[in-house]
């Protein structure tokens, strides 16, 4: 049995974060050195709303400063999976000039990005309380550190809309490496489309993955060759017992550049008439339709995929969908009622990364408040 990987919550090494730390601060802790320390207080914000997700980051500043010897307070304002409002300090970090100032590079990278992506997990499991989410990040990852806190910030999310919604949230990932941050050990998923071209068609791809896998739930993919609802029929007619069972799960995943089998304008809306009448009727935008009733895997498609399950007798065979579903998606998924069980999502990364620059900002040097001008906000109210 293999040993499940632990993610490294230590971040870069004392040798290694000179090398990665921006000059300019570099430079201040050796003018630092030559002429006397001082005691500051720095304050941790974000320019726009998120969810507080500072473990990653504070594991490492405690890891270093520990290293060093440092004495040092930290005041966590915004505990983790709590909101934090744009240009709210989420902490305060007391200690040593010397030692502190060196370390803000590393310390910003892991809180700004995992806050931002806990704020967008949030979102889409309150928007869908009743759907799982699984993790399928880490392929739109630039490496594996970015990876570990898109993983944790989706986790601090999950965990924020099961306490405050009720939702059912982030039930896994798709790598070990990541797994233990939603609580198990390793990664989930089925197949890829690899597996259909494989295998050559639908049917054989799902067979040949059941009998490699007999006692694992089965999840098929469904789009390969456009026949979503043809393909989707032939794997449940060939898999009658794990159909009953509620075992059996179509991923569809259809290309944006086409409707699913079936479907088209008039099919798209007709079906939604049929099932979520008021998610088209009132004001919609353009990407709002797009969702509801567009190429791709649309709210219809998911509609019109359970329609002709449940006509067949299949009501107990799950749909999975994946492509694109990032907070605004699920929200819309919402408005009709999508019947989705699973949602395959690395949509929670941060659309727009300059919204996850977190900045530090030193208020206080030797117990005398004091921050640049413009920053005065940062500086706690004493009359309170």
């Amino acid at each position: 049995m293999s040993k499940t990987v632990q993610p490294n919550l230590n971040g870069p090494s004392p040798d290694d974060q000179p090398s990665l730390t921006d000059s300019y601060f570099l430079r201040t802790k050796a003018v630092v050195g030559r002429n006397g320390d001082a005691q500051v207080t720095y304050a941790i914000f974000m320019r726009r709303p998120v969810l507080s997700a500072p473990k990653l980051a504070l594991t490492w500043l405690k890891s270093m400063l520990d290293h060093r010897g440092a004495d040092y307070q930290i005041e966590l304002s915004h505990p983790e999976g709590s909101w934090v409002g744009a240009g709210e300090p989420i902490l305060y970090i007391t200690g040593p000039l010397s030692e502190l100032v060196d370390l803000e590079t590393i310390f910003l990278q892991r809180i700004g990005s995992a806050s931002v992506a806990a704020y967008n997990a949030h979102a889409m499991c309150s928007a869908l309380p009743n759907v799982a989410f699984l993790a399928m990040d880490a392929r739109h990852c630039a490496g594996t550190d970015m990876a570990e806190l898109m993983a944790y910030g989706a986790s601090v999310g999950s965990m924020a809309a099961k306490t405050n919604a009720g939702a059912v949230g982030f039930v896994g990932c798709a790598t070990d490496h990541t797994a233990p941050f939603f609580g198990t050990e390793k990664g989930r998923g089925t197949m890829p489309h690899a597996l259909i071209g494989y295998a050559g068609s639908t049917v054989k791809a799902a067979q040949i993955y059941d009998e490699t896998f007999p006692d694992e739930p089965l999840t098929v993919l469904v789009d390969y060759f456009g026949e979503e609802v043809t393909d989707g029929l032939a794997v449940a007619r060939a898999f009658p017992e794990r159909a009953k069972a509620g075992t059996l799960s179509l991923r569809i995943d259809t290309h944006g550049g086409r409707y699913m089998e079936g479907l088209d304008v008039q099919q798209s809306y007709a079906v939604l008439e049929r099932n979520a009448a008021d998610a088209i009727r009132g004001y919609r935008t353009d990407q709002e339709l797009k969702h509801l009733i567009g190429t791709g895997v649309s709210a219809a498609a998911a509609w019109y995929l359970r329609e002709q399950l449940d006509q067949e007798g299949f009501n107990n065979v799950k749909i999975v969908c994946s492509s694109g579903f990032g907070p605004e998606k699920c929200r819309v998924f919402a408005l009709a009622q999508t019947p989705v069980d699973v949602i395959g999502t690395g949509s929670y990364l941060p659309d727009k990364w300059s919204e996850t620059y977190a900045t530090a900002d030193i208020i206080s040097y030797d117990g005398v408040s004091r921050v640049k001008t413009g920053r005065e906000f940062l500086i706690p109210d004493q009359s309170e």
